[in-house]
């Protein structure tokens, strides 16, 4: 999952759209924002669900780019702050997890 992390991280967008993004992040839940975008009942797990949103927001930046009338400001950013709140939970359930098995390692001994 760190490779997922690390292609958001080279992700370049404009700063308007990626502070927008950084305040709905804030309050992204991912139960509510998820199933819309994705148009799916039952949230998926982080991974795949981030595959997806970048297939989405690929999409919707080649639209931006080329001064598309269908493009949409507000979903993009809606987007954007999904990827964002599945990032956070995604790096912190991976440092839980390293964090557990840490644990274990220390208990073994």
């Amino acid at each position: 999952m760190q490779d997922i992390l690390s292609l958001l991280s080279s992700l370049r967008r404009p700063r308007l759209l990626i502070r927008a993004a950084r305040i709905g992040a804030d309050d992204y839940r991912r139960e509510h924002h998820l199933s819309r975008i994705l148009g799916i009942e039952t949230p998926m797990r982080s991974g795949p669900a981030l595959m997806q949103l970048l297939e989405i927001e690929d999409a919707m930046n080649g639209r931006r780019r080329a001064a598309d009338g269908a493009y949409s400001v507000a979903r993009h950013v809606e987007v954007l702050a999904a990827l964002m709140g599945e990032a956070r939970l995604l790096a912190a359930s991976s440092a839980g997890h390293a964090e557990a098995s840490r644990d274990d390692a220390v208990g073994a001994m």
